[in-house]
C-alpha cells in the first residue's frame, strides 16, 4: 500500500477535525459535506472523494478514535494485548470501550444514526464484534458467542451511554458492563 501524500494526510486531519468541531458545536444534524469542507478549508470534492458521505466521515472519525484500542489488541501489553488471558482481554476491552464511548458520546450517536441501516457492516463495529466473539468462544465455547458479542456491544449505544454517564459517570457504565460480562464469562 502506498504511503499517503503529506498534503492528503493534512487534508484528512483537517477534515476530521472539522467534523469533530461541528459535532461538538452544532450537533450531527449540521454536519454536511459542504459544512465540513468549508470548516476544513478544502473543496467539497476533496471531502467527497476521501469519505464519500456523512456516514463515511463518521466512520473514519470513529475508526481514528478507536485506533489506539486496535493497536493495543493487536500487539499491546495486558490486559488488551494477545498475551493476556481471554477473560482479562474481554474485560479490558470493554473498559476501553466504556471510556471511548463516554468521551465520544456525540460521535457515537451520530455514527449510529448515519449507519442505522447497516450498523453491523461498519468496519469498526465488525472488528469489535469479531474480537469479542473470539474471546467469548475461548472462554465459553458452550454459548452463542456471536449473539453475546452483539449483546455486550449494545451496551455502548449512544443514548444509553449518555443516560448512564449522566447518572453516574463513566465509572457506572464501566462497572455495569463489567458486571454483565462477568456473569456471561465467570471465572
Amino acid at each position: 500500500m502506498a504511503a499517503e501524500r503529506a498534503d492528503a494526510a493534512r487534508n484528512r486531519q483537517s477534515i476530521l477535525r472539522a467534523v469533530e468541531e461541528l459535532l461538538a458545536e452544532q450537533g450531527p444534524e449540521h454536519v454536511s459535506l459542504d459544512s465540513v469542507a468549508a470548516r476544513a478549508g478544502v473543496g467539497k470534492g476533496t471531502v467527497f472523494r476521501r469519505f464519500g458521505s456523512r456516514t463515511g466521515l463518521f466512520q473514519d472519525l470513529l475508526a481514528e478514535r478507536a485506533a489506539r484500542i486496535r493497536a493495543a489488541i493487536d500487539s499491546g501489553p495486558p490486559p488488551l494485548g494477545p498475551s493476556a488471558p481471554p477473560r482479562d482481554r474481554l474485560l479490558g476491552f470493554l473498559d476501553e470501550l466504556a471510556k471511548l464511548a463516554a468521551k465520544n458520546i456525540t460521535l457515537i450517536a451520530a455514527h449510529e444514526q448515519a449507519c442505522a441501516a447497516d450498523k453491523h457492516q461498519d468496519p469498526t463495529y465488525q472488528r469489535w464484534h469479531d474480537h469479542v466473539t473470539r474471546l467469548i468462544r475461548q472462554v465459553r465455547p458452550d454459548t452463542d458467542a456471536e449473539f453475546v458479542a452483539h449483546l455486550l456491544l449494545a451496551s455502548f449505544e449512544g443514548e444509553l451511554v449518555r443516560h448512564i454517564t449522566d447518572h453516574g459517570g463513566v465509572k457506572r457504565l464501566r462497572t455495569a458492563v463489567r458486571d454483565l460480562a462477568r456473569r456471561i464469562v465467570p471465572e
